[in-house]
């Protein structure tokens, strides 16, 4: 029996050795990654905090403890990408369907002569209506008011659904949408049914002026921790701790194309060349036309991105320099990160 159990034995240690080989072809290079941040630092200024998810943990994370992954700082247009996964959760319940007129829950809209603007039309930015000038915000009490204003007072420009053109005015519209079918205020009910069920503890809308309209399109605030997790429900077909936040579908109708890259108009130039879905910018197309990667990067110094044909999703906070930091910059660091990662084919 000797010889049998020796034999066994050689194979057992022959088959361990070839697992462990394969397991470390397919280890993420992190230490390549560390490597392309350090020399983008006089990009990214010396304060920011980077972590990379994959296979359902977080596998590389990078601060400089000053700045860490648990900072909270606004994200600005990131706030579209969060505004928008909500309307998915409440259309999933069957409070609303994405293709219905916003003039349904609110008749201002057809007094006003904008009754065919839609609820994707206000995701996608395709309302029709004059967003005025870029960055320009007037406070309002509510979002009552705010998007009374918009009805009443903003010129349509252009039919519903026949013009991309950037702006922050569709994402409090939608937002005020949902306050009227779920008879909540739009940051509860973020709370309750999004950044909560996400353990998004530290990431609110809620103004800093509790005189203030939460802000839908640009007034969150968040952290590299908390958008981790919404990133990583998003790659995980809807499911977050073994909740399903979103179902399969609802994923895939979210992260489906709605605009191309060309004909787009008041595009931030950090954006520029990307195609949009709802709330977020598709950084790549497959060969079908399908989009594999996304983001929604803010003025603000952050950018996250989930990449579903490779499999992985990081977070990128910055302080200084935010606002010069440049496409090619998160291109470079988009491009590090496939690099490190085992080899997949895509496109």
């Amino acid at each position: 029996m000797f010889p049998i159990v020796r034999k066994c034995l050689s194979l057992a240690v022959l088959s361990l050795f070839m697992i462990n080989n394969l397991v470390a072809q397919a280890t993420t290079d992190t230490a390549s990654i560390t490597r392309q941040l350090d020399q983008l630092k006089g990009e990214l200024g010396k304060n920011y905090a980077f972590a990379l998810y994959k296979d359902g943990k977080t596998i590389y994370k990078k601060d400089n403890g000053e700045f860490n992954l648990k900072t909270q700082q606004p994200v600005n247009a990131t706030s579209h990408w969060l505004t928008a996964a909500l309307v998915m959760v409440l259309v999933q319940e069957g409070k609303l369907g994405l293709d219905d007129k916003v003039s349904t829950y609110l008749p201002i809209f057809s007094k006003h002569g904008k009754g065919y603007i839609t609820v994707r039309h206000c995701l996608t930015h395709h309302t029709g209506i004059d967003g005025g000038k870029p960055f320009e915000k007037k406070k309002f009490k509510t979002l009552e008011e705010e998007v009374n204003h918009y009805a009443s007072s903003r010129e349509i420009k252009t039919n519903p659904g026949t013009e991309y053109y950037y702006s922050n005015t569709g994402f409090a519209i939608a937002a005020r949408v949902l306050e009227i079918v779920s008879k909540k205020s739009f940051d509860r009910l973020m709370k309750e049914k999004l950044t909560s069920p996400l353990a998004m503890r530290a990431t609110t809308f809620a103004s800093d002026n509790y005189n203030d309209a939460p802000d839908p399109a640009t007034g969150a605030k968040s952290t590299a921790f908390d958008l981790v997790n919404f990133l990583a429900m998003l790659l995980n077909q809807g499911t977050f701790n073994n909740k399903q936040i979103l179902t399969k579908e609802s994923v895939q109708t979210f992260l489906s194309l709605q605009a191309p890259a060309t004909g787009m108009k008041n595009a931030p130039k950090h954006a520029e060349g990307f195609a949009y879905s709802h709330g977020a910018w598709i950084i790549q197309l497959n060969e079908k036309n399908e989009p594999e990667s996304f983001t929604a990067p803010a003025l603000s110094g952050t950018f996250p991105l989930i990449d579903v044909c490779r499999g992985y999703a990081f977070v990128l906070f910055t302080k200084d320099n935010a606002e010069d930091i440049k496409k090619e910059t998160y291109m470079k660091i988009k491009q590090a990160v496939d690099s490190a990662i085992p080899s997949t084919t895509c496109n």
